[in-house]
């Protein structure tokens, strides 16, 4: 079934069609603060994608949101639901409408794809073996990966291994998913065959869908809101078209591909010894 819109508790102060409301987010590690103060709404059934250069607390954030880390200030609200300050056994009651794809599929070498994707049923449903596996197939079909519930990961193509991730996030029918990387180490064409995979679920089953990913063409593709995290503040967020338009300077490096001033001064080193002109940024 798709989700729909749940309404949020009196307490929350925000309208009902808000899936996850970030507030003030704070997450440091000893001393030192990675996220600071960040801020962003996640309508229901909208894609919003999280974006931003190595170092600059996308992971963080995404594992916040996920409950792998715990804010030290600030609140995340899910589903009108305070999910940073609940208790472990309600956390992770919400968790379970909830669906993650790790960047590297993080499937069960000793499993197969099928006992994969079933992990979650048998851990958390009553669901018999016979709707279980009907459940299985259902799933890889979604993803296009029909028949090869019996494979080993070990045999399937990258491609094929973060679609199988894929089906084994989607068991349980969240109501958000979360993605991460999603394209990370694929070709252009199995890459474009995953951001395609996003839109048609996204439109079949009007899943809210939060993706952190550093390829610019992916997230233009796939976003309906887009965040530019920048040294773990938010430097921009708005539409697609918003972000284009958006003329501060940390934007346009990031989205021009404009190197830091140390990474250019390299570049016009080795130009001066090799004699050869670098490649063309585009």
């Amino acid at each position: 079934m798709p989700a729909q819109p749940i309404s949020k508790e009196n307490t929350s102060g925000k309208s009902a069609d808000i899936a996850i409301s970030v507030r003030n987010l704070r997450v440091r590690y000893g001393t030192r603060e990675i996220l600071h103060g960040v801020n962003f709404e996640v309508p229901a059934g909208e894609t919003l994608v999280i974006m931003g250069g190595s170092g600059c607390g996308k992971s963080t954030l995404l594992r916040t949101l996920v409950g792998l880390e715990h804010p030290s200030e600030g609140e995340i609200w899910i589903q009108g639901k305070n999910f940073a300050g609940m208790s472990g056994t309600q956390r992770d009651d919400l968790r379970k409408k909830m669906g993650m794809s790790f960047q590297s599929g993080a499937l069960f070498g000793s499993m197969t794809v099928g006992e994969n994707v079933a992990l979650p049923l048998r851990e958390h449903t009553p669901l018999d073996e016979s709707t279980i596996d009907i459940v299985v197939r259902l799933k890889l079909d979604q993803v296009g990966l029909s028949g090869f519930e019996n494979y080993m990961p070990a045999q399937l193509s990258g491609g094929m291994k973060k679609r199988a991730a894929i089906a084994r996030a989607l068991a349980m029918d969240p109501e958000i998913l979360f993605f991460d990387e999603p394209s990370a180490g694929l070709d252009p064409i199995i890459a474009a065959g995953l951001d395609e995979l996003i839109l048609k679920l996204k439109k079949a089953f009007r899943i809210t869908i939060v993706v952190v990913t550093h390829e610019l063409a992916s997230a233009f593709l796939i976003a309906d809101r887009m965040i530019l995290l920048d040294k773990g503040v938010v430097a921009a967020k708005g539409t697609p078209e918003e972000l284009r338009q958006n003329t501060g300077p940390r934007v346009r490096q990031f989205l021009d591909r404009v190197p830091e001033p140390e990474m250019a001064a390299e570049i016009d080193y080795l130009q001066m010894l090799t004699g050869e002109n670098p490649p063309q940024r585009r």
